[in-house]
């Protein structure tokens, strides 16, 4: 422990941008880092998602039209919301829980808990860009699109709910030619959108990479193939935080004075045994990149088949779906054709026969919609995951308050509806 009573040691479980944010912080606060990864640096959902930073599109997932959504969808393998049929009770028992928050009073209190993470994320990503993480955030507006304005309605209602929380969103909706001057890559099927301004983007996997060289710039350590099976007090060592031991499956062990876990889907596997109750399910999302015909200027969304596109190396990143299967099962190519045939109608210029990159990772779904971030029930221990879809987004931001709490020992103000043991 230092004079102050913070700890001078901590380990990182997880290698993907939370866990990464997090340590950048610790190290900003004068901790001494190891970050530990089974497979390595984004070997998880930080390298294949949509790489959006959009506070304005960070909604809550549990929307009641997604529960309405969803049994819509049960019976339909290639729907964008799969639950394949399945025997595992504890997934179901989730569903079941997840179908309870799907009311405007529980997305209401999730939208409130948000609010600080979306007014501060940006900042957040400027204060990793401008100390020493090289990769660029790009600013661009994001453009919801649609088949029909009637479509639109659901998230104007949604837009409308955010802002009345708290949180300004600059949108403006546009019809017909009028869209397709906003993004070209719009087909004339999509007669309206809603462009959403204030928003960013950025190479996920690029970033994530920048972060942990920063990280070891300053001192820290990343061990990949580091398989964690559990943390434990060391021998002899009091109660108080000070003395744990992380070990892997293969006999390697890292000791610190602090550990935080940021293992997203597979949090569970740790956190379940220090009063971690909430679960996190793997949702899992699939995203491919395709050359389009022209420049595409920024993000477009598709929220009626739930496909997300981003410009990514020259190309365009394709990225859809939510899937509830093991966080480690292989890829699925029907939920990759699944996609193309959702998006499709309403894009063109888009050369989908030259698809790379098809990649499928699992983004930590809570049944309540909101993260799950602070201390655990035992001393020196703390979890940081749950995020849904938005863990890019809110990853610095997670990572700078939860810095703050493992350093003084107070919680802020803005993670105690994210309290790990609620």
């Amino acid at each position: 422990m230092r004079i102050d009573g913070g700890p001078r040691t901590a380990v990182v479980i997880g290698a993907g941008v939370v866990g990464l944010s997090t340590a950048w912080f610790l190290q900003e606060r004068g901790v001494d880092v190891t970050v530990v990864d089974r497979d390595g640096v984004a070997a998880g959902s930080s390298w294949g998602n949509a790489g959006w930073l959009s506070p304005g599109l960070a909604i809550p997932l549990n929307e009641p039209g997604v529960l309405r959504y969803g049994l819509r969808s049960l019976l339909d393998r290639d729907a964008p919301l799969h639950v394949p049929t399945t025997p595992d009770v504890g997934l179901w028992a989730f569903l079941t829980r997840f179908a309870l928050h799907c009311n405007w009073k529980d997305w209401g209190r999730a939208v409130r808990a948000n609010l600080p993470f979306n007014e501060e994320c940006l900042e957040a990503f400027d204060v990793l860009t401008s100390s020493g993480v090289e990769a660029p955030t790009v600013e661009a507006p994001i453009m919801a699109a649609f088949r029909t304005p009637k479509q639109a309605v659901s998230l104007l209602h949604e837009l409308r709910r955010i802002n009345d929380s708290g949180l300004e969103i600059r949108y403006a909706a546009f019809e017909g030619a009028e869209l397709r001057k906003q993004a070209p890559q719009l087909s004339v099927q999509a007669e309206a959108g809603i462009r959403l301004d204030g928003q960013r983007y950025v190479d996920p996997g690029a970033f994530t990479h920048a972060l942990a060289r920063a990280v070891t710039a300053r001192g820290g350590v990343i061990r990949s193939g580091f398989a964690v099976t559990g943390v434990s007090q060391e021998p002899g060592v009091s109660q108080e935080p000070g003395g744990l031991v992380v070990r892997s499956g293969s006999g390697e062990s890292v000791k610190a004075e602090s550990v935080v876990v940021a293992t997203g889907a597979w949090l569970n596997r740790l956190a379940k045994e220090w009063g971690v109750r909430t679960q996190v399910r793997a949702g899992r999302g699939y995203s491919f990149t395709v050359p389009t015909d022209e420049p595409v200027r920024g993000p477009i969304y598709l929220p009626a088949v739930r496909v997300a596109c981003t410009p990514y190396q020259g190309k365009l990143r394709v990225a859809g779906t939510m899937e509830f299967r093991d966080p480690d099962a292989p890829l699925f190519q029907r939920r990759v054709d699944a996609i193309i045939a959702s998006a499709k109608p309403l894009l063109s210029g888009v050369h989908w026969e030259e698809r790379t990159d098809t990649w499928v990772g699992p983004r930590p779904v809570t049944p309540d919609g909101m993260p799950l971030i602070g201390a655990t029930r035992v001393p020196g221990i703390y979890v940081a995951g749950g995020h849904g879809m938005w863990g890019l987004t809110h990853g610095p931001a997670t990572g700078r308050m939860l810095a703050e709490q493992i350093t003084t020992g107070k919680q802020p103000e803005a993670l105690r509806a994210f309290d790990p043991t609620r």
